[in-house]
């Protein structure tokens, strides 16, 4: 039958179970829709006959909610949500945010600090002897020692502070059929140790075969090289053909084992994980606190691939789904299309086809499929490989395919599209068709910085490569006769930015005319490499030094720098400029980012009022239109008289 996962005994009645075979805890509000992990989890259990349950934020001061659908009969599976609960809760000045897209209403506080540790730990104590296995992208990116931005330290791994049996890391779908078949039968969670994409831990050092061994925590606690050491070890080991074994030994004799990572899921797969019955909705539940917001934006929208081969270095994608693309088949992705055009509230518009990178729809390159993914290079940066395979036709039959659905107006474009990609494609029916029925009228890329030295530790192609972009999409819009924008996304205070980058960037901004709305601090995160490089200050890849802005204070500068036209920004903006020996920015000149301060400075609106006689006629102006209005009721009161 076609309903919600139970949330409650009465679901389980109402299905004639008296025990499930797993419970699913979850840091987000229950959606069952397959943009969401623990929705996805929970069918693919389902499909192959395991029942299962879902228990959505807890109330984690007791084992009361934890207890409310019983004794899973297999396991617990636990996961903090979409979204790591740290940076749910916290911006990158670690204030508390106000709001929570997972959770009804939008209100926060229906989760706690470190979700995936918390539930870990009050489902071992409302049943001690149930297994317990992590997943999701909070324990994924913590499954070895990691420096932790809001504890400002290194913190073990997940698994021993959350007091677990195992963890599933990347996309679990393969993963956990795997665990839950040998649970089912019997062997002890503690001999599951020989699934890919897992992670244990074992008192036993013999047990793992052929590993490569990392520093041991104690080491990386006490030398930053060995900590980027380490990182580079799980960074080269990330490919499931090439990938080996990994051992973090502890100091209390534990070691944590890394099994090398699941392959690639092949097309047919991932068109039966899609293929799945969901509700494609929030539950009924939080009708009355006003649903859940974070449904607005994947409701009408289609996954359509997964992995990135653009390997930023600020992104977890690397270390989370991989470099290797999976992608539907476009009989899937249409089947999917048809069921949201059934939905009541669709207004014509799917809101988006895509994944990590909408425009990767294949692997970089042959080669991946014998010999895995490079160690020593990239695939776009610093320049395309001349093995890259660059080609849109797949991605754009499909997109053509979506726009000839019955009741279709418009099929937009908003995951990331690598802009870096699309530029060295000889065909241009892609980029023209992308402009011409894609685009919502602004177009967003991610340029991020224009310094060659941010960019070199970013991962990201020279700024040339960008302008060179925006040239050819603004010659296309105006040959379909269309006034479409490019919105650049920009990251301030990235490791390697000074306030010289910054102020090279500022310079452009202030050279092409762009105001930006939105600036993102650089947010260190973990499973990154450009983290890796906030923390020990070394580039993993060379063992370079890298500069790196640590305190608020400065990194406030260099975000304001990026907006340095808003008034409230003009003190940051001006002790910035003095302290970078920037004063010839200093001005009146028409290069210069701002104003001196001095007699008739107009702190709110950041200008001088330098014509004294203007001011006057203003003045002159206001007393004469005041006088004439005046006239104008005399004459108005006479009339009526």
């Amino acid at each position: 039958m076609k309903d919600f996962l139970p949330i409650s005994k009465d679901d389980m009645k109402k299905r004639e179970w008296s025990q499930l075979d797993f419970v699913i805890i979850t840091g987000d509000a229950y959606i069952d829709h397959p943009s969401f992990g623990a929705a996805i989890i929970g069918r693919v259990l389902e499909i192959r006959g395991y029942r299962v349950g879902i228990i959505s934020q807890p109330t984690w001061k007791t084992t009361f909610d934890f207890r409310r659908l019983g004794k899973p009969r297999l396991g617990f599976l636990i996961t903090g949500g979409n979204i790591d609960s740290m940076v749910n809760h916290y911006t990158v000045a670690k204030k508390r945010r106000k709001e929570d897209l997972y959770s009804p209403g939008g209100k926060s506080g229906y989760r706690p600090d470190r979700a995936t540790i918390v539930y870990s730990q009050k489902a071992k104590e409302a049943y001690p002897d149930v297994p317990i296995i992590l997943g999701g992208i909070e324990a994924s990116l913590r499954r070895f020692a990691h420096y932790d931005y809001w504890d400002d330290s290194v913190r073990r791994s997940i698994l021993l502070d959350a007091k677990a049996d195992l963890l599933v890391y990347g996309m679990g779908e393969k993963q956990i059929v795997e665990i839950a078949e040998a649970l089912d039968s019997g062997i002890p969670v503690e001999e599951i140790t020989y699934i890919k994409g897992t992670v244990y831990k074992t008192m036993d050092k013999n047990r793992p075969f052929k590993p490569v061994i990392l520093p041991s925590y104690e080491e990386i606690l006490e030398s930053k090289r060995k900590y980027a050491e380490s990182f580079m070890s799980q960074h080269d080991n990330m490919d499931s053909i090439h990938g080996k074994t990994l051992v973090e030994p502890y100091e209390d004799n534990y070691y944590i084992v890394q099994n090398s990572p699941q392959p690639p899921i092949k097309e047919i797969d991932l068109d039966d994980i899609y293929n799945l019955e969901y509700m494609r909705n929030y539950h009924p539940k939080y009708e009355k606190d006003g649903g859940v917001p974070a449904i607005k934006e994947v409701k009408f929208s289609i996954i359509s691939n997964r992995g990135c081969f653009g390997s930023c270095s600020f992104c977890a994608l690397t270390f989370h789904q991989g470099r290797v693309i999976q992608s539907r088949s476009h009989k899937s992705i249409v089947k999917e299309a048809e069921k949201i055009i059934d939905e009541e509230d669709f207004k014509g518009y799917i809101h988006d086809v895509g994944g990590p990178t909408a425009n990767f729809r294949h692997r970089a390159c042959e080669k991946q499929v014998k010999h895995g993914v490079c160690k020593d290079k990239q695939c776009l940066f610093p320049h395309p490989c001349s093995q890259l395979k660059i080609d849109h036709s797949d991605y754009l039959e499909l997109l053509r395919k979506l726009r000839r659905l019955p009741k279709v107006k418009k099929v937009f474009i908003r995951s990331g599209l690598r802009y870096d990609y699309l530029i060295h494609d000889k065909d241009d029916t892609f980029f023209k068709e992308l402009c011409q029925h894609h685009v919502s009228g602004q177009l967003k890329v991610a340029p991020e910085h224009i310094s060659p030295k941010v960019l070199d530790k970013m991962g990201k192609p020279k700024r040339e490569v960008y302008e060179s972009f925006v040239r050819k999409y603004e010659r296309i819009n105006k040959n379909l006769g269309m006034n479409q924008f490019i919105v650049p996304y920009l990251m301030s205070s990235h490791p390697g930015s000074t306030l010289n980058e910054a102020i090279e960037l500022a310079e452009y901004l202030r050279d092409i005319g762009h105001r930006p709305q939105q600036v993102q601090d650089f947010y260190p995160t973990p499973g990154t490499l450009s983290t890796c490089m906030y923390y020990t200050e070394l580039d993993p890849k060379t063992m370079e030094k890298v500069y790196v802005a640590k305190s608020p204070h400065e990194k406030a500068m260099q975000r304001a720098l990026i907006q340095y036209t808003l008034p409230r920004n003009y003190h940051l903006v001006h002790e910035a400029l003095v302290k970078a020996g920037r004063e010839d920015l200093i001005g009146f000149d028409k290069k210069c980012l701002i104003r001196p301060k001095g007699k008739g400075f107009n702190r709110k609106n950041n200008h001088y009022n330098k014509d004294k006689n203007r001011n006057k006629r203003n003045s002159k102006y206001k007393n004469k239109k005041s006088s004439n209005n005046k006239k104008s009721r005399r004459r108005t009161k006479n009339r009526k008289k």
